[in-house]
């Protein structure tokens, strides 16, 4: 029996309102992963897209979500309260009803996608809910496998690929970078095979030095984002969000003549925050460019403001 075949004109046409499931950030329908060292906020991001997807409020309260709807989440390593709190503070930032947030999660305490007794489940659940968005947080939880054997990882992604394509849902994983993997290019630094990397539609890398987090974004089928500043903020709970616009294209200027052209356009001398949020330069790139103008002379500082000398 032959394959079944079209011409490629007769190929349906998606929609331009069916493209984005969260405009920028993630492709509607995609799999993909959300990586990074230990304790950069991983978890905080995927809870955020989940609340977003759920809600139909925009992701880190910057970027729109088209047609939200239910989202099935499976949180291995934290415990069921720690999740409810979360979620709950990401709500109340986002000035969403927390009571009626279409957030699904699955309280069995494993998941294991190397086994197909727990595949053929996880299915189950999603062709019952039919959310947009599946949350899996973190892979390493997900299986007993040697996540460095594409032999063996390249099975347990195509598992989660024959998922989305079958139920039409989305596919987020969390997933560790491996150490010392800050030198290399986000993807390339994820942990293990260099199938988790390859498999994403839409991926997602932060990245933290001391405070700041940077957020880079890459799509398979769309341009990526300029790499943008993120802060855990508190109140109610801890929950991220943007510190800057996303970028409509490549900046201009460097950022050093970023920063002396915030300072000709201001009315008055500027604070660190405020050459930050104008500039959308991170922290530790803001005080090393202010320490070298400082020094050459071209900036003065007058007690926690900068001005042009």
């Amino acid at each position: 029996m032959t394959l079944p075949v079209c011409r490629a004109a007769q190929l349906a046409e998606r929609p331009e309102t069916h493209r984005w499931l969260i405009e920028g950030l993630w492709a509607d329908e995609a799999v993909g992963i959300v990586g990074g060292q230990p304790k950069c906020g991983k978890s905080f991001l995927a809870l955020d897209l989940a609340v977003a997807v759920a809600s139909g409020a925009p992701a880190l309260r910057r970027f729109p979500v088209p047609r939200p709807g239910p989202v099935l989440l499976f949180a291995a390593e934290d415990p069921l309260h720690v999740v409810r709190d979360r979620l709950a503070a990401i709500a109340q930032g986002a000035g969403v009803d927390f009571d009626t947030l279409d957030v699904h999660v699955i309280t069995q305490p494993t998941l294991r996608l190397d086994l197909e007794t727990d595949r053929v489940r996880l299915h189950q659940t999603v062709a019952a809910l039919r959310p947009r968005l599946l949350v899996l947080d973190p892979l390493v939880r997900l299986h007993r496998i040697d996540e460095n054997a594409a032999g063996e990882v390249a099975p347990l992604l195509a598992s989660l690929r024959t998922l989305q394509r079958q139920l039409h849902t989305a596919v987020l994983v969390v997933h560790h970078a491996r150490k010392g993997g800050d030198r290399r290019r986000p993807g390339q630094a994820l942990r293990g095979s260099s199938e988790l990397h390859a498999w994403g539609d839409s991926n997602l890398y932060l990245h933290r030095s001391h405070e700041d987090i940077t957020l880079h974004v890459e799509h398979r089928a769309a341009p990526g984002l300029e790499a943008l500043s993120l802060e855990l903020r508190g109140g109610a709970g801890l929950a991220l969000r943007a510190n800057s616009p996303p970028a409509q294209g490549p900046p201009a200027l460097d950022p050093a003549d970023r920063v002396r052209q915030a300072l000709a356009r201001a009315p008055g001398p500027l604070t660190r925050a405020e050459l930050r949020d104008a500039c959308r330069i991170r922290t530790q790139t803001l005080g090393q460019l202010l320490a070298r103008l400082t020094a050459r002379g071209a900036v003065v500082q007058r007690g926690d403001r900068y001005a042009l000398a």
